[in-house]
C-alpha cells in the first residue's frame, strides 16, 4: 500500500509601491494596497473559490478518503481576513473536515532563516498562533519558505517541537535512493517527507505543455503513474495557484482535480495520508543528510532564485544588517514593514537567470526588468533606515 500525499503552498507577495528616490524621507507607504487587493481578489476568483469548493466536495465524496495538508502564509491570512473573508471561511471549512492538515511555515514567507535563528522562530511562533487564531488549531508538521531544507533548521524545528518537516527530494542527495519513503534529519532525527518532483512538476509545470510527451494528463492516467510507482509514500507538493492560476481553467486543471481523488482510490494498493499521520504511522527508511540549504526553486534547488547576483546579495545584506537597529525602535509597525521586506517574492523579482529566457515566472513580476526591482526596494531601504537612525 501507497499513500498519495498531498500538499499546497498557499501564498501571495505584499507588491511595494513604486518608490522613487524623491519619496525617500516622505510619508509614502512602502507597500501597494490597491495592486494587492487586486491581485489577490484575481487569484481568489480563479483559484481559491472554485479549487476550495471543488476539495471540499471531494472530501464528502469520498467519505473522507481524500486527505489534503495546506500551508497558508500568515500575510495571506491577513489580507482575507480584511478583503476576502468568505475566502478565508472557506479554508476554514475544509479545515472543519478533519480531512485536512494545515502546517507551520514562517509568517512572512520569508528568509528569515539567513536573518537569525531567533528571528526565524520568532516568525514561525506567529504563524503557529495565527492558525490557532484562525483555526483552532495547532500545526506539528513544517514547511519552511518554499522548502529551504537543511540539518540545521531540521535540528531548530525540532526542538521547538514540531513532529515532521517536509522537504526536496534532492538527486544528488538521494543518489540510488527513492523520495517515496519517509526519511530522517541527520542528527535531531525529524521525520522528512520528501517531494517527488518528476511527480508533481507534471502536474504544476506539464499539465498544459503539449509538447510533453505525457500530454494530455488525465486522472486515470496519472493515478496509474502513482499506482506503479514504487515506495510507500507519494509526496505531491505544489504551489496551489497552480489550479486555476498558473494552469488556467481551460487548460482542464479543475477536472483533473475533480477526477483525481477517485481513480486513485480504485486502486487497492493506493489511499491519502497527510503529512502528520505519515510521521506517526510509517518508520523513516534511512537519513536525509543535507549539510547546506536546498530549496524546491527551479532545476538548481539551492538559494540561487533569490540570492545569486549581487543585486539579491546587497537588498538582503541591508535588510539583515539594519535588523537590530529596527528591533531597537520597539515599533512594531516598523518591525512589521522590516519583516515584510524579508518576503522571498522581493529578491526574487531580482532575479537575473530566467529574466532573459521568457521563464514562466516572469508572467508573476509586476516589474519590467530585475534591476527595477532593485532601485525600487533600495529607495524603500534608504527610507527605513531613517526611520529607525
Amino acid at each position: 500500500m501507497a499513500s498519495v500525499c498531498l500538499y499546497f503552498q498557499v501564498h501571495q507577495p505584499i507588491r511595494l509601491n513604486r518608490f522613487s528616490f524623491f519619496d525617500i524621507g516622505g510619508e509614502k507607504e512602502y507597500f501597494d494596497s490597491e495592486k494587492n487587493r487586486y491581485y489577490l481578489e484575481r487569484v481568489a476568483r480563479k483559484c481559491y473559490r472554485p479549487a476550495n469548493q471543488l476539495l471540499l466536495d471531494m472530501i464528502k465524496q469520498t467519505g473522507g478518503q481524500l486527505k489534503l495538508s495546506f500551508s497558508i502564509t500568515g500575510i495571506l491570512l491577513e489580507e482575507l481576513e480584511k478583503n476576502f473573508p468568505d475566502v478565508l471561511d472557506s479554508f476554514r471549512k475544509l479545515a472543519d473536515t478533519g480531512s485536512v492538515e494545515l502546517m507551520s511555515e514562517t509568517y512572512y514567507h520569508s528568509l528569515a532563516f539567513l536573518i537569525s535563528k531567533k528571528e526565524f522562530m520568532e516568525q514561525v511562533k506567529m504563524h503557529r498562533e495565527k492558525i490557532r487564531d484562525v483555526f483552532g488549531l495547532t500545526p506539528t508538521t513544517f514547511r519552511n519558505t518554499e522548502a529551504m531544507y537543511s540539518n540545521e533548521v531540521a535540528d531548530t524545528v525540532k526542538k521547538m517541537g514540531y513532529k515532521c518537516i517536509i522537504a526536496e527530494g534532492l538527486d544528488h542527495i538521494l543518489g540510488w535512493r527513492s523520495p517515496n519513503y519517509l526519511y530522517k534529519s541527520k542528527g535531531a532525527g525529524l521525520p522528512v517527507l520528501l517531494r517527488n518532483f518528476r511527480l508533481s512538476d507534471d502536474i504544476s509545470f506539464r499539465f498544459s505543455t503539449r509538447e510533453w510527451e505525457g500530454w494530455p494528463l488525465t486522472a486515470d492516467k496519472f493515478s496509474a503513474w502513482l499506482k506503479d510507482a514504487p515506495g510507500e509514500i507519494i509526496n505531491l507538493f505544489m504551489d496551489y495557484e497552480t489550479f486555476g492560476e498558473h494552469q488556467w481553467e481551460e487548460t482542464g486543471i479543475f477536472n483533473f482535480l475533480k477526477f483525481l481523488p477517485g481513480e486513485i482510490l480504485k486502486h487497492e494498493n493506493l489511499n491519502f495520508m497527510t503529512p502528520a499521520e505519515i510521521a506517526r504511522k510509517l518508520e523513516p527508511k534511512d537519513v536525509y543528510d543535507v549539510p547546506y540549504l536546498s530549496s524546491w526553486a527551479d532545476v538548481h534547488r539551492d538559494l540561487s532564485a533569490w540570492l545569486e547576483n549581487d543585486m539579491q546579495k546587497k537588498s538582503f545584506s541591508e535588510i539583515k544588517r539594519i535588523g537590530n537597529r529596527v528591533k531597537r525602535k520597539g515599533d512594531k509597525r516598523i518591525i512589521d514593514m522590516w519583516r515584510k521586506l524579508q518576503t522571498s517574492d522581493h529578491y526574487y523579482y531580482m532575479c537575473t537567470k530566467w529574466f532573459a529566457d521568457g521563464d514562466v515566472h516572469k508572467y508573476f513580476n509586476y516589474y519590467d526588468n530585475p534591476y527595477e526591482a532593485f532601485l525600487n526596494f533600495m529607495n524603500i531601504m534608504y527610507d527605513l533606515k531613517k526611520k529607525v537612525s
